[in-house]
């Protein structure tokens, strides 16, 4: 049991409504919030345990990264893990998983270390050609992960009949689908089907093609990518040695998945830029809200994908976190995107990045509520922890408002993740997941970064700790 804390005169933020109560004593105890009260000057200094102090400082909810990669490895990236916590990130969806990172939670035996935000959700294999390769591969497989624990199914690379399948049976065992919309799918289709949560602004095609005006010549000019084999027998080796497979090929693709963009890709993509039309996104906006179908745009990732080669990406001082060996593999794949395409093509995918924020400031203000994630870890130049901070950033560019994106890595995951009795707003009851602030995170976004102290299951890391953690991390990157 972690002694008593208390917060002592600190603004706490309501992240339902964007008020702000002054003068707050907030009492921790048993990893959760036992207390909020007036605070009196008379009492100060006098509380039990241990008292941090909030005078002129802002307390809000841990931050929620909903789109990380941490669990990728054989192990747990601890690092990572560090880096995320250092930056005020108390909780994350991990969205790859496995038959034995289900196990090791369903036993107890997920170590994530002893500096980790708290793991909120958890996939079993992502559906793919491999595990997925026809429909009645993909029903067993939904039904695999769902007798196995698995909070979500993630979906990627299927074909559209696959996907309805998949979804199909999804809905018999009370689970959602969501990830990255096929190829060649309908995205409204998606949505109306069940889709709970669009990914990365589509990837690809799927969610500029539906706010275009030719939206049927732009999707039949390109061919479905998606590749339909036949199933593999569930065989627990040959099953791993699949995961293993998918394991490899999804590192290579995740460092920057436009280097497999096609010419004839491209080409339908700058028609569908050319058409877009902004009354279409709006419905198609509206279309997503009714049917509860959430986005997660990871605008830093698609940011750093897209515009891989900008040299500022390059000069990014938290780069000191990591290794040098996986600095250099960033540094060859921001070579190997320039070498790859012209000028031509690059400007397409310039293009690209600036409509999927124009559609996200669409559909935010059309009411389709937002998740910050990232895609951190494997991602080419996004670094776990301070990518969440440039996420908010790109949110507040594209015209959310602050309170808004405070919401999206707060209250919206709690929301989503059906965990507001738990999480995402500072009130008694609540998990002690939080972040102090020294300025107003709702006059600027940007002092969503301000942080002088997190709060971790009732743990207090000060400023001092919290530099600790980030310089252990960098001397450990540069071995």
């Amino acid at each position: 049991m972690n002694p008593t804390t208390t917060i002592l005169d600190v603004n706490v933020v309501d992240t339902r409504n964007g008020t702000v109560t002054a003068h707050q004593d907030v009492v921790l105890a048993n990893e959760q919030i036992v207390s909020i009260i007036t605070s009196r000057p008379s009492v100060v200094g006098t509380a039990r345990g241990r008292s941090v102090e909030g005078r002129g400082r802002f307390l809000v909810p841990g931050y929620v990264d909903m789109h990380a990669h941490p669990l990728n490895g054989a192990r747990p990236d601890t690092d990572a893990l560090a880096l995320m916590l250092a930056h005020g990130i108390t909780g994350f969806r991990q969205m790859a998983g496995s038959p034995q990172l289900l196990r090791s939670r369903r036993e107890g035996t997920l170590d994530l270390g002893p500096r980790s935000p708290r793991l909120l959700a958890l996939p079993g294999s992502l559906l793919t050609p491999l595990n997925a390769g026809t429909s009645e591969a993909a029903v067993a497989e939904v039904a695999r992960q769902a007798a196995d624990g698995a909070d979500f199914i993630k979906v990627a690379l299927v074909t559209p009949d696959v996907y309805f399948a998949a979804q199909a049976e999804g809905d018999r065992h009370a689970i959602r689908l969501l990830g990255h919309l096929p190829a060649g799918i309908d995205v409204r289709a998606a949505s109306r089907a069940g889709f709970r949560s669009i990914e990365h602004v589509g990837p690809g095609l799927g969610v500029i093609a539906g706010c275009s005006h030719q939206e049927h010549q732009v999707l039949a000019s390109v061919p479905s990518s998606a590749v339909k084999i036949p199933s593999l027998p569930t065989i627990p080796l040959l099953s791993r040695l699949v995961d293993k497979v998918v394991g490899r090929m999804m590192k290579k693709l995740v460092l920057n998945p436009a280097m497999v963009t096609k010419p004839d890709e491209l080409a339908a993509m700058r028609h569908a830029i050319d058409t877009f039309e902004e009354d279409k996104a709006r419905e198609l906006a509206r279309e997503l809200l009714a049917n509860d179908t959430w986005s997660c745009p990871t605008l830093i990732r698609v940011q750093a994908q897209q515009l891989c080669d900008n040299p500022r990406f390059g000069d990014d001082e938290d780069l000191r976190y990591l290794h040098p060996h996986l600095r250099r593999t960033w540094a060859g794949a921001a070579l190997a995107f320039h070498d790859t395409f012209d000028p031509e093509q690059r400007e397409v995918f310039a293009a690209q990045f600036d409509l999927q924020r124009r559609i996200v400031g669409l559909f935010h203000h059309e009411g389709v509520p937002m998740l910050a994630g990232t895609d951190a870890v494997g991602a080419v130049w996004v670094v776990a922890g301070s990518s969440l901070h440039r996420e908010l950033g790109l949110l507040a560019s594209a015209g959310l408002s602050p309170l808004s994106v405070l919401q999206s890595t707060t209250l919206n995951p709690a929301r989503f993740l059906g965990r507001e009795a738990r999480g995402g707003s500072v009130e008694v009851g609540r998990e002690a997941d939080l972040v102090l602030l020294e300025a107003d995170p709702l006059e600027d976004v940007a002092n969503l970064a301000s942080i002088c102290a997190v709060v971790r299951d009732g743990t207090t890391y000060d400023a001092s700790d919290l530099a600790a953690i980030k310089d252990d991390v960098a001397r450990r990157g540069l071995r």
